[in-house]
């Protein structure tokens, strides 16, 4: 059974720093990443990364996130600098495996007061 267990949410304040991770089980998965969804707005992509390592941010984030991933440890972590309150979202860890099944996190509140 594939799980994902997001942690490292919480409240921050403007300019701050953050870092989630995600751990997987259940799978091994050729890419994973984050997303982020806003109260009342779709869920957007945030950065992916690859198996290889090869990685993929939003412009948004660009220079001010990164995401990093331990392939023994099944884990990806995302390392978020310099927040800004229009990075208040809900954050939900993905995960895809080779033949391309998609999964989950239940998501993490990140939250930037101003």
């Amino acid at each position: 059974q594939v799980q994902l267990v997001e942690s490292g949410g919480g409240l921050v304040q403007f300019g701050g720093s953050l870092s989630l991770s995600c751990a997987a089980s259940g799978s091994i998965f050729s890419i994973m990443g984050w997303y982020r969804q806003a109260p009342g707005k779709q869920r957007d992509l945030v950065a992916t990364i690859t198996s290889t390592g090869r990685t993929n941010y939003a412009d948004s984030v660009k220079g001010r996130f990164t995401i990093s991933r331990d392939n023994a440890k099944n884990t990806v972590y995302l390392q978020m600098n310099s927040l800004k309150p229009d990075d208040t979202a809900g954050y939900y860890c993905n995960a895809v495996r080779v033949l391309g099944e998609n999964y989950w996190g239940k998501g993490t509140l990140v939250t930037v007061s101003s």
